[in-house]
């Protein structure tokens, strides 16, 4: 097996581990699949850990981890999958940094590995065995890596700020109360 039928099998197999779990934890979200909490449940969750408006908080978290993980699985779109999946697991290791690195104890260490493999597989593209391959890298362009990842980011910074300012609103309101 030659160099390259090697990578473009391991970007196949890495493609399909990492999208089919972003896919699981999405429709968790979205339906209620795989022992979720469906759509109006996330969103309790979603208004519990300070996300505003808690709804499409829930909705965009949810198709970012399904439909990211759906299109990094297929190999289509890479760039903007691997974005979208990166972008709604910073939400989650936002939730998840008070408790540390480590997951035994809470911590972000496997929103933040998931958001990295997606990222680097939207950098790296889908190799051969993709339908962006088969379909000539349309939607696989260097200026398409750039927009994503931008808009991602912008979008993933705007949630976090908004989620701590209302962290910081609430508590300084608890603190009122007391």
């Amino acid at each position: 097996m030659t160099h390259t039928r090697r990578h473009d099998l391991g970007l196949l197999a890495l493609r399909l581990g990492a999208g089919g779990v972003l896919f699981a934890h999405g429709t968790q979200k979205l339906f209620g699949w795989f022992g979720g909490h469906g759509l109006d449940g996330t969103a309790g969750a979603m208004e519990q850990m300070g996300f505003r408006p808690a709804k499409q908080s829930a909705l965009a978290a949810g198709l970012g981890e399904a439909g990211g993980g759906t299109l990094l699985a297929l190999g289509l779109a890479t760039p903007a999958a691997g974005a979208a999946a990166a972008g709604a697991m910073a939400g989650a290791v936002s939730v998840h940094a008070p408790a540390g690195f480590f997951v035994t104890s809470g911590g972000y260490e496997y929103p933040a590995f998931l958001g990295y493999v997606a990222a680097a597989l939207g950098l790296a593209g889908p190799g051969r065995y993709s339908v962006d391959h088969a379909t000539g890298h349309r939607l696989n362009r260097p200026w398409l890596v750039l927009a994503a990842f931008t808009g991602s980011a912008a979008a993933a910074c705007s949630v976090v700020r908004r989620r701590a300012r209302e962290a910081a609103e609430r508590e300084a309101a608890e603190d009122v109360d007391e």
